[in-house]
This record gives C-alpha cells, structure tokens and sequence, in this order.
C-alpha cells in the first residue's frame, strides 16, 4: 500500500510541476566554446524564452569531448525540463559510431525536444592559400599530400566526417587538427595554424565576409541566399555532396510529457516568428522544426547511416 501511495504522490507531483512548467530559471547547455554555431542560436532562443515565461534563460557553455562532455552533463541531469542540450544533432548521433566507450548512450539517455536550424557547412579556407575554388583546391592538396592542415571542431564530428567524405571522393589526404569547437576551429584557420575547414555557416559567413576567411563553396544542395555568389561543392564536381550542422534541443531521458509539449510548442512558435526566421536566413541558417517524435526518429535514422558511413572510411578517430 505504500508503494502504491508513493507512486500516486509522485505522479501528481510530476503532473502539478508539469502544468506550472516553468517557474524557476531554464538552463540551456551548449557542449562547445562560445562563438560557435549552437552558441549562437542559444543566445537568440533564450531571450525569447524569457520574454514569454517571465523565467531567466541561463546559456552556459560545457566543451570538451566533441561536445562529450557537456551531453553527458545533461543526459545525468534531473528530467524535469530546466536543464536542456542545445547541439549540433549530427555530432551527438555520430559519437556513438566514433567514441566505443561514450558514458551515456546518444540513442537512449535523451528525451527528443524539437529540431532548431540547419546551416550548411562552408568549406573555407585562410586567405593566404592560393586556391580560388574546389578544383585548385584538390590539385594543392594532391601535390602536397599529407600537408595541409584540415581544421575540426572536435574528433569524429559532422565536420571531420564532412572532411572524410571529401577527401574520400576527391581522392585527397590532409591532416585533421582538432579543436575546442566550431570558434577555435575557425580561429586556428584564420591564425594559420590550419589550411581548410568545413564548419556550419553561422558561425563562418561573418568571417568571410570580414575577409578573414575566404570561402570556396557551400555544402547544401543548392546556393543558399545569403551567399548567391558562392557555388555549392556539388557543382564543382561532387554531385550529391550535401552536409551541414543540423541543431537541435534535447533533455535528458524522462522528462514528463506534458512539459516536453510545451517547450516543443513555444520553441516552434520562437522559431517560426517572421523576426526570427528572416534573422537566421541572413545567417545562411534555415529554420527548421518538428515534434518530439519525428526528431527521434530522425535521430535514429541518422545514427544508422553515419554508423555505416564511418565503418566504410576505415578512418581512425583517436
């Protein structure tokens, strides 16, 4: 009898907190170093949150790991919705595939909240190298194999495996140089310390259009708006070739249904405003949103053809 009183308290208790949902500040983990693509969108998601439940929006950055170690933080975290992930989703369902002994397991210790933007990867390079788009590119990394420096925002993620895929089919051979994120990524680039890189638009474009980056070509489909100019690495000899930093919002496994409802509505209803939209498009940055379960799915989906794609490589991620 009291298992069972117990059991009926804590169901009301998780009913009552999920209608009051959010009475106390909300913080949102970003898994890399400030300046980063998923930096960047918690920065502009938060406050809007604040200003529609009247609770502060705290973004507080974990890097470490490919974004490791900040999953990890909220995949332990109590599932009551006031501690979220907002990441690059390419990265966490890939770690599996690359990180053989990860302490959470990406499939199963988070709860799907809603999917935020997709922003193509831009494959620049430092303004110094010679190379003015893909095919000069390729020839300098052909005569001088082994030496140019490919800059990563971390082993095994979204960008590297965009790297991989590049090389593979260009039949190229650089060196990977790991970095904190997507920010010290770039900032080893425009250093010098590195040569190329792929990394999400977001956070790239505003370098290249400061001229401290120059930009070869974009990894989405087609030509995106915000840089008409700048041809796709499809057109320039890899047809098919399409990759990018998809960013989304997860909590940790367990957190009550009805408040994942309502973060996945009011998120939707943020990223779907005009401002908002018209904001990430001049970003080079495509809202994108759904349900909790469709994103779980994607997720998943996503998981399996990565998992396939890195077993085919060969590529050793150490």
């Amino acid at each position: 009898m009291k298992r069972i009183a117990a059991l009926a308290t804590a169901l009301v208790v998780t009913g009552v907190s999920a209608q009051t949902y959010p009475n106390k500040p909300i913080r949102i983990v970003v898994p890399y170093a400030a300046g980063g693509t998923s930096d960047i969108l918690a920065r502009q998601i938060g406050p809007k949150l604040t200003d529609a439940w009247g609770q502060p929006v705290v973004v507080e950055n974990k890097p470490g790991a490919n974004g490791n170690v900040g999953a990890d933080f909220v995949a332990k975290s109590a599932p009551d919705g006031y501690t979220l992930l907002l990441t690059d989703l390419g990265g966490l369902v890939i770690s599996a595939s690359v990180y053989p002994k990860l302490p959470f397991n990406p499939s199963k210790d988070f709860t799907p909240v809603v999917m935020v933007s997709y922003s193509p990867h831009v494959l620049a390079v430092n303004p110094e190298v010679k190379a003015k788009d893909v095919k000069e590119l390729v020839a300098m990394a052909k005569a001088y194999p082994g030496k140019l420096n490919f800059a990563i925002s971390g082993i095994g993620g979204a960008p590297q495996l965009a790297g991989i895929e590049f090389a593979q089919r260009m039949g190229v051979d650089w060196t990977y140089i790991p970095y904190k994120g997507g920010a010290d990524a770039i900032t080893g680039v425009i250093g010098g310390q590195a040569h190329v890189l792929f990394n999400g638009m977001l956070a790239t474009w505003p370098h290249v259009t400061g001229g401290r980056l120059k930009a070869l070509a974009i990894s989405s489909a087609k030509r995106v708006a915000a840089a008409p100019d700048t041809p796709t690495v499809a057109e320039q000899g890899l047809p098919g070739f399409e990759t990018g930093s998809y960013q989304g919002i997860v909590g940790p496994l367990g957190i009550p249904r009805e408040t994942v409802a309502k973060l996945n509505a009011e998120l939707i209803r943020v990223l779907n405003a005009a401002e908002m939209k018209e904001r990430f498009a001049k970003q080079g940055t495509e809202v994108r949103t759904d349900t909790p379960d469709s994103l779980g799915k994607w997720m998943s989906a996503e998981q399996g053809k990565w998992a396939k794609v890195v077993k085919e490589s060969g590529a050793k991620f150490e």
